[in-house]
């Protein structure tokens, strides 16, 4: 549930492209107008009514037929939409995007990078706007588009990422509760092993109390797994909802813990029939066919879950194609 990397925000944005890209020309077909390219107020005023409704555009600015820059950067951060001067006159000829857009009608769109302005992953995209004759070329309107953010404005997630910070809270409450159960099993497992020494000990009641500890540890171990998993994929890492990929991961990792904890208390009692305790074989049985079928059962999962994503996948590309 963590800040989406870079890796998701460009395997999203490859997903969801076509709507980006036809999203952001309506958007830019939309305020372009001469008007733009004669005063910075104007843009100013242009990017504050976009960004009411489409808070993912961040930067705006207009360069002339040439590549150079007529207007200063309009940018849309935290502290509102303001003009932040000396970009003015700066050539942007050799910029992927004036090359792009010099060479076509329709919107151009670079491939994602980094913005030097904003610091968030972006495109850049352009369109030429020409004169209220529709004759001669007034030059281009530049917009820089927050990836992350348009991403969550087509899912409809922008809520949800609001409420991330409470479940932050809630979660790291809940593996700061099992660290501390698994804190406190260590201190009661050493507590039983320094009873052990020759000093303290009864005669005869070592081999069990080796496997009271042996439990008391093992059980500590599965719950600070536990607790770990939750904090990696609840907290530290970004988990994407929308993949099916992301939930079969965190699935996979607690059935996971369950199956080395229930395997190794499963071994324990098989030790403890064998010394003797007979009685305990049963169980001991049970809970191995039990892991079995743990395993059986989440093979079989992670099998139908990659299969199902790959038909998933599949469809996506072709329903993609069909649309170009």
């Amino acid at each position: 549930m963590g800040a989406m990397s870079y890796l998701s925000i460009i395997e999203s944005y490859q997903d969801y492209k076509v709507v980006i890209h036809d999203l952001v020309e309506s958007i830019l077909s939309g305020v372009a107008q001469s008007q733009l390219f004669d005063d910075d107020k104007t843009a100013l005023s242009t990017l504050r009514d976009i960004n009411t409704h489409y808070p993912f555009v961040e930067l705006l600015y207009t360069l002339d037929p040439q590549g150079k820059q007529t207007s200063e950067n309009i940018v849309s951060n935290k502290e509102g939409v303001k003009i932040l001067p000396g970009a003015k006159n700066m050539d942007r000829s050799q910029r992927p995007y004036f090359q792009l857009a010099s060479h076509s009608e329709s919107l151009a769109v670079t491939s994602p990078y980094m913005s030097s302005a904003t610091g968030h992953m972006c495109v850049s995209a352009a369109l030429k706007v020409r004169d209220d004759q529709n004759q001669a070329s007034l030059g281009y309107l530049v917009v820089d588009i927050n990836l992350a953010r348009i991403i969550d404005f087509l899912r409809g997630d922008e809520l949800r990422r609001r409420t991330v910070p409470f479940f932050y809270g809630v979660y790291s409450l809940m593996v700061l509760g099992l660290m501390s159960v698994a804190a406190i099993m260590l201190y009661l497992a050493f507590q039983d092993l320094m009873s052990l020494f020759p000093a303290e000990t009864s005669p005869g009641s070592p081999p069990y109390k080796l496997f009271e500890i042996i439990i008391f540890i093992t059980l500590s171990l599965a719950i600070f797994d536990l607790g770990k998993t939750i904090l990696e994929e609840e907290v530290l890492m970004h988990k994407d909802v929308f993949r099916h990929s992301s939930t079969r991961r965190t699935i996979t990792r607690f059935l996971a813990a369950i199956l080395i904890a229930v395997s190794i208390e499963a071994l324990l009692t098989m030790f403890k029939a064998s010394l003797g305790e007979v009685e305990l074989m049963k169980s001991a049985v049970w809970m191995m066919l039990s892991v079995v079928g743990l395993l059986l059962g989440l093979g079989g999962y992670v099998y139908l879950g990659a299969k199902a994503e790959r038909i998933l996948l599949k469809n996506k590309m072709e329903f993609g194609k069909s649309n170009m």
